[in-house]
């Protein structure tokens, strides 16, 4: 909720501007701030960074989504943070594509016969042959 109306209201009825930012708590140097109407300097660069973004955006035909954006953007000098960027995309509308979620093709039946090891393989190591030495080389086998 903003206060600026009601701090404008309490200026238009002749009460004391400072008195009222005090008991709103808000400094009165962004009251005056923001009736003056001129964006701040977040707002400035945050114009200036979308434009690059679309910029970056549309190199990329489209695909890149906000951390690939933001690694460009970090190359090319650019300050600036990956949720900023993502802010601001969402803001301007621009998605990138994502890769298709995988289909599974084969679906293993739970209900399906367990089925035997006929060859009856053992793929334990020997325990006989476990740290023993080759006596030329003096290295494990």
């Amino acid at each position: 909720m903003t206060v600026h109306p009601f701090i404008e209201a309490e200026k238009q009825a002749g009460h004391s501007v400072k008195r009222a930012c005090e008991l709103m708590k808000v400094p009165r140097t962004a009251f005056c701030a923001r009736r003056s109407g001129l964006p701040g300097p977040r707002a400035v660069w945050d114009t200036e960074l979308t434009k690059q973004i679309v910029e970056v955006h549309a190199k990329s035909r489209e695909t890149y989504r906000a951390p690939r954006v933001h690694a460009v953007l970090k190359c090319e000098g650019a300050g600036c943070g990956r949720r900023r960027v993502a802010r601001l995309m969402q803001a301007a509308g621009l998605q990138g594509r994502h890769r298709r979620r995988r289909h599974l093709t084969t679906i293993p039946d739970p209900r399906a016969a367990f089925r035997p090891d006929l060859i009856v393989r053992d793929f334990q190591p020997d325990r006989i042959g476990l740290d023993t030495r080759c006596s030329s080389h003096n290295t494990p086998i």
